[in-house]
Order: C-alpha cells, then sequence, then structure tokens
C-alpha cells in the first residue's frame, strides 16, 4: 500500500471512530466493519496503534475503540525523584502536575493517557491529572551503579527521574562487580510493588576510574560521540583551503581589517569582526562562518547535525555538532586565511541604532586571532605589553568598546535583562579530578563580543520577519502570572518589590529589581529565583518577541558551527539571495521548520542538562576530598527538608532539617524561612552562614552541609571559597 493509501484509509478510519453515532468497536469488529480481509489486518492493527499514540483515539481497558473523553489527554510523563511527576502535552504550554498516588506505575519518559482532573492553575496550584495508562516506554536503556546480591545484582540508576532500581538476574550481570557504571537494558519495566528487572549490556568502568564518571553521563543522556563513516568520509572530501570558484560572486571583505575574539583554547572559531567610524556612527561587519555551504540539506553531514542538534560542551571535553574537519579546518576563521562567510553589515548611527543593514555571501581574512583575556588587558588594563601585541589594532578596540557600551545603554533603557551571576569554572588535573572551582570571570571583552552578537541577531530577524518568509525565531514568552506571585512575594521579605502589575509585566520591572539588588549580600540568590520564575527561551516559527532582551525580532544566526537553528537559517538566507526561495521552497520550509524548531529545543535542553550534570558531579568530587571543612556561604533556598547553601566558587549544598541539631525547625512557606521552634532562631534566604562539609555523595550528586558556629571575634574566620587549597578544619572537641 502506498504512503498516500495508507494515510487516506487511517483518515477515513479516524473519521468513522469520531461520527456521532458511532458505538465502540473491538479491533475484529472494526476490520469486519470495512470489510478488511485477513492479509491487510496488520494494517488496520498499525492505524489503530497510531491513532491511540497520537491521542487522537483511545481503547478502553475491554479492548473497544472510541475517541478520546474531552477530559482525557496523551502527553509525555517526566518522573521526579520524591514520587510525583508531570506530564507535557503537546501544544499546551504549561504541564500537569501529577501526584504520587496518581502516577499508577508510569515511568520517567513514558507515552501516558492522562484523566484531567483539576482543568485550571488557581490559587498557587497548578493543573493536575492523574495516569490512565501507559502507551509506551520511553526508556529502554538506563546508565547506572551496579549493587551485588546473593546471586543477582540491581542498578542503581543514575537518573534520578527514574525512580525504581533495576533487578538483574545473575546470568544477566555480564560479571559486573559493586561500583561499575553499567548500561542496563530493561526487559520488564514491573508493576506494583515489583521492581523493573533487565540486562547488562556494557560495563563502562568503576565508579572511581577516570574519565567513567563523564561517559556515564554521556550514555545516561544518549549524547552521540562518534561520526558514521559515511559523514566522516563526506567530511574528508571537503577541501582544507578556499579556492577561487567558491569565492566567485561573493562580496570580498578580504581588505577590511577583521579580528576574532574567543577564549585561548577555542579552536571552532564562527565569528569575525570588522569595525570602523564614519562621520556620524559606525559600521559594523559581522561575520559568521558560511557552515551551509559545504553542509547542503539532505547530505549525511546535514542528518547528522539535526540529530546531535547543537555541540555540547561538557566539563573534561565537547562533543560537536560537525567533525572537526569543518568546526576545526574549513569552517573555523583562522588567522590569515581565506573564509567564506555570511555577513550581517550594519551602519549605526552615534547613538548606536542601525540606520542600514546589508546581509551578504562574503569572504574575508582575519588579520588578527585576539583572546578575551588580552582584549580586556588592552582596554581596561591598559597593560602596555598587551597594547604593544595590538598596536595595530588599537583605533578598532577603542571603537568597539564605545559602540558596545551605546548599544548596551539601548538595550538597558528598553528594559533587556541581564542576569550576571557568576558561572562556574572548573579545573581538572590530568585524571579527570577537579582541583580548582572558582566563579567564572565575565570580562568587559566578553560583554563587547555579546553585544555584536545580539545587534546582529536582531537585525537579521527583523529583515526575515517583514519579508513574510519562512523562518526560525528564538523566543521567549513573559513569564506565567502565578511565578510573578510568588517571586513577589519573596522578594517583598527582603524589601523590594514589582510596581506593575502580574498581566502586564514588562522586562523593566526585572531590570529594575536586580538593578536594586546589585550589590548586595542576596543579589546572586535573587537573581537566581528571578531567572527561575521565567520561562524557557525556544526556537520557534512565528516571531513572537523575547522577553528576557525585551525586543520584538530575536533569531540565532551567529553559531552555525555548534547550533543547527543558525545553520538552518543561513540556508534560508541565502537561498533567498539568490531569488530560490519559489512558492516550492516555500511549502517545503514551511512543512520542515516546525518541527525542525520543536527539536533543536529538546536536544538544547538535553544538552543544558548534560552539561549541568556533569557539573554536579564534578563539584561533588571535589568537596568530598574536604570532609570536615569549613566556610562561610550563602543561603540560597529554604524548603521544608532544608535550606540549600551556597558558596563564593559556586558550588551548593543542603544542610538537611535533621541536621540542624540546636532546636527543632519549621518551614514558614510565607516568609521563606526556617524558624527553630524553642529557640526562635530564624534562617532567612539571602543569610550568610557558616558550613562544614559533612558528605558528598558521588551517585546521588549530593553535598551534605550542616551550619556551625561563627568563630568568636579574634578567634579567625571561616574560609572563602575561592577554589584553592582547603578550608579551615572545626575542633569537634
Amino acid at each position: 500500500m502506498s504512503e498516500q493509501l495508507y494515510q487516506e484509509q487511517k483518515e477515513k478510519i479516524r473519521e468513522f471512530i469520531f461520527r456521532s453515532d458511532y458505538k465502540p468497536m473491538k479491533y475484529k469488529e472494526l476490520a469486519y466493519f470495512f470489510q478488511i480481509t485477513q492479509d491487510e489486518r496488520p494494517i488496520l492493527s498499525r492505524i489503530l496503534n497510531e491513532l491511540v499514540q497520537e491521542g487522537v483515539i483511545m481503547k478502553t481497558p475491554r479492548g473497544k475503540f472510541q475517541k478520546l473523553e474531552p477530559q482525557m489527554v496523551c502527553g509525555t510523563f517526566t518522573g521526579n525523584s520524591r514520587g510525583f511527576g508531570f506530564v507535557t502535552v503537546e501544544g499546551e504550554t504549561e504541564d500537569y502536575f501529577i501526584p504520587e498516588k496518581q502516577c499508577n506505575g508510569a515511568k520517567h519518559m513514558d507515552a501516558v493517557l492522562m484523566r484531567i482532573t483539576n482543568p485550571e492553575a488557581q490559587a498557587g496550584k497548578r493543573r493536575e491529572g492523574e495516569i490512565v495508562r501507559i502507551l509506551s516506554h520511553g526508556i529502554q536503556e538506563l546508565v547506572g551503579t551496579f549493587e551485588p546480591g546473593k546471586g543477582f545484582g540491581f542498578v542503581v540508576p543514575d537518573n534520578q527521574k527514574f525512580q525504581q532500581d533495576i533487578y538483574v538476574p545473575g546470568a544477566w550481570t555480564k560479571g559486573a562487580v559493586k561500583g561499575n557504571k553499567v548500561v542496563v537494558r530493561i526487559t520488564d519495566y514491573g508493576s506494583g510493588n515489583k521492581n523493573p528487572e533487565g540486562r547488562i549490556t556494557e560495563i563502562l568502568g568503576h565508579i572511581n576510574d577516570p574519565a567513567t564518571d563523564v561517559l556515564s553521563v554521556v550514555r545516561t543522556y544518549e549524547l552521540p560521540v562518534e561520526f558514521d563513516d559515511i559523514v566522516l568520509r563526506q567530511a574528508e572530501r571537503l577541501p582544507d583551503t578556499v579556492d577561487g570558484t567558491a569565492v566567485a560572486g561573493r562580496k570580498d571583505l578580504r581588505t577590511w581589517q577583521t579580528v576574532t575574539i574567543d577564549g585561548e583554547d577555542a579552536k571552532d572559531l564562527d565569528d569575525a569582526i570588522t569595525l570602523r567610524r564614519l562621520d556620524k556612527g559606525y559600521e559594523l561587519g559581522v561575520h559568521i562562518a558560511d557552515v551551509s555551504h559545504y553542509v547542503t540539506e539532505y547530505s549525511p553531514l546535514d542528518k547528522e547535525a539535526i540529530r546531535r542538534g547543537t555541540s555540547v560542551y561538557l566539563v573534561d571535553r565537547v562533543i560537536p555538532m560537525l567533525p572537526h574537519k569543518l568546526s576545526n579546518g574549513i569552517c573555523s576563521l583562522n588567522q590569515g586565511e581565506d573564509r567564506l562567510t555570511l555577513s550581517c553589515i550594519m551602519e549605526l548611527d552615534e547613538k548606536g541604532r542601525v540606520v542600514k543593514h546589508e546581509i551578504a555571501e562574503s569572504v574575508i581574512r582575519v588579520d588578527k586571532r585576539m583572546s578575551y583575556t588580552k582584549v580586556n588587558q588592552v582596554l581596561v588594563d591598559q597593560d602596555e605589553k598587551a597594547m604593544e601585541e595590538y598596536r595595530d589594532f588599537l583605533p578598532m578596540l577603542n571603537a568597539m568598546q564605545e559602540l558596545a557600551e551605546l548599544l548596551r545603554s539601548r538595550r538597558d533603557k528598553r528594559g533587556s535583562i541581564d542576569f550576571d551571576f557568576p558561572e562556574s569554572q572548573i579545573i581538572l588535573d590530568k585524571k579527570g579530578m577537579p582541583v580548582e572551582i572558582r566563579a567564572y570571570e565575565r570580562l568587559a571583552a566578553h560583554k563587547i563580543i555579546e553585544d555584536f552578537m545580539l545587534i546582529a541577531n536582531e537585525t537579521v530577524a527583523e529583515d526575515y520577519f517583514w519579508q513574510e518568509l519562512p523562518f526560525v525565531y528564538r523566543t521567549h514568552e513573559a513569564p506565567d502570572e502565578e511565578k510573578i506571585k510568588g517571586l513577589r512575594i519573596l522578594i517583598s521579605n527582603f524589601g523590594y518589590y514589582f510596581k506593575a502589575g502580574t498581566e502586564h509585566m514588562h522586562p523593566k520591572e526585572f531590570q529594575k529589581l536586580l538593578g536594586r539588588i546589585a550589590g548586595t549580600p542576596e543579589e546572586a540568590m535573587i537573581s537566581r529565583l528571578t531567572l527561575r520564575s521565567m520561562k524557557q527561551a525556544r526556537y520557534t516559527t512565528v516571531c513572537t518577541g523575547h522577553f528576557g532582551l525585551s525586543t520584538q525580532y530575536y533569531c540565532h544566526f551567529t553559531s552555525p558551527i555548534r547550533r543547527y537553528p543558525d545553520l538552518q537559517i543561513h540556508r534560508i538566507i541565502k537561498e533567498n539571495l539568490h531569488g530560490n526561495l519559489n512558492a516550492k521552497r516555500i511549502a517545503h520550509y514551511e512543512r520542515l521548520l516546525p518541527g525542525l524548531a520543536e527539536d533543536c529545543s529538546k536536544l538544547e535542553r538535553r544538552a543544558d542538562e548534560a552539561e549541568r550534570e556533569v557539573e554536579k558531579l564534578k563539584k561533588v568530587q571535589y568537596m568530598s576530598k574536604r570532609i570536615g571543612e569549613c566556610y562561610t556561604g550563602v543561603i540560597s533556598g529554604i524548603h521544608a527538608w532544608g535550606m540549600f547553601v551556597e558558596l563564593s566558587n559556586t558550588i551548593e549544598g543542603l544542610v538537611h532539617v535533621t541536621n540542624l541539631e540546636d532546636d527543632y525547625y519549621c518551614y514558614n512557606e510565607e516568609k521563606y524561612a526556617m524558624i527553630g521552634q524553642e529557640t526562635g532562631t530564624v534562617y532567612t534566604l539571602g543569610q550568610k552562614v557558616s558550613v562544614m562539609v559533612k558528605a558528598a555523595d558521588p551517585i546521588l550528586k549530593t553535598i551534605d552541609f550542616v551550619i556551625v558556629p561563627e568563630p568568636e571575634e579574634g578567634g579567625g574566620s571561616r574560609r572563602e571559597a575561592n577554589g584553592k587549597g582547603k578550608g579551615k578544619p572545626i575542633d569537634r572537641k
């Protein structure tokens, strides 16, 4: 049966089940009604299963097929380590909360049929539902730690959202021993009190072996590491240099003074800058590697890039979206080499407004590869050695600083939000063990490049929005009213407030809040809580604006080496420049882009989660060598089960309520505080405390702290966690 005929038959069956006079039928009854032969019945079975999986119809416990009841929906279950979960329904922006007793055996990533029990969020509560049936299991393999028993074993999953250990019969342990990191394939998902069963398919190494920890995370998140031979063969056939035929017809910018500014260790240099002063303003060129020239649609390289979606930056390695032949070679804008680029050349006035722009295929030659550190030494420190090295580029660098300040000022005025809390910088030894953890310093040079990339992304997005062509935008929706209410209550405990109402919240109100807390002890904590109150940015085909940047137009144009959406819109831009976006190609992109945008958003979240997981793991390893040492930190979160304390080196640990030994403490939800019932001692968000490292669990990736008394005056002080050396041990006698 052809695909067209199959889809026609599927629609015919769907329409029949949705008829008002339809009475629920079993599979055999439907086959009889449609006079389907025995040979054709597998096709009917496939159609019915697809309609169930798509959430169009449901199968009752008695095996009859009917359209879904209004309160029944299909979705994907996300588990939580504390027993409850959430169901995400395609097309709906908010998920449904599933209480533990209503999960009914659903496991993380299962496709489920859910009955909506509370259809609307109210009084601080989310929408709720209960799992009626598991349609299919989403996880077939897990990575975990092997624990042996007598003639059998268990695998404790690394993914804490999968809440049960996997029982492994003795014959299927593959010789694993205690502490081995293993991959286990699930053979039986269990039911009731019965654990899932599985068989070990691979032993990754021992939990204490170097590199096993990160490899376990890579396998847990199913990150593709190796490239298939067909992909590598295509990459190897690409040229090492740009030839004359590739340059033909392009805007030749090789005589323009051009620089790249990146980290010292960066190898995939995908953006370069040109800048010159005009009589009344500036001409800024943002030149981006033309990856789409080499990665053509539907080629093996393209299919692999779609599958990966993004490069993944882990602490000890990079898992690239494209083979190194491209990312570090012909597509990297290396000094002194001709390179093909897609350029956004903008003319800006004296106030930093874009008054004219051109998007063009181009060829450039980078004159100088610069580093963030040395540019900062020139512009901020006025370091003589760095200034001498960059002597020929000083006018450009000074102009960069001027223009970046203008661009930043314009963004500030419109309400763009800048979350400037520190990220973690983790230094490893040769064995992959953390020897230093500190807050990553965001230099002036970082901000300059960020400012130029932002204005290029906005300019390209606005251009293609008004052309009304299919495109991929980077959108960020306004926060939910309920989350704003919660944040409003929290910050009121510190004497802060939101002036605007929750229904029409403007990003400027967030910006004002961050300005008021700047330099205060609670700055990092409130900044993070404010960020958590917002929605995640995502890729869409509809330009609904970017709340965080306070702009109506935004896309990702500047990193096609490491992000697929950038590569995709480069392809669209180039087709448009060549006049090839005819009706057929427009229809093609209108079909392709919605699913592509959604898939890229999911792959981006997967990469972010893997990066955070590795970071958590390295922090646990670091603190496991510092048990009994004391540090000062700030209370960053308070819950009924305890308080989180963040150190100045970005490491966060939990003070469990049972470890608050001097009193019986209760959580006060209204005040976001932990209050001692006998002593009246109060712990609040943002409060500075001294803690001792009690435990660090590499399996659960948790760090436990206990509160310790402040030293007496003149008796020394607790160590600030700068990531170096050791903390001050406490005398427990």
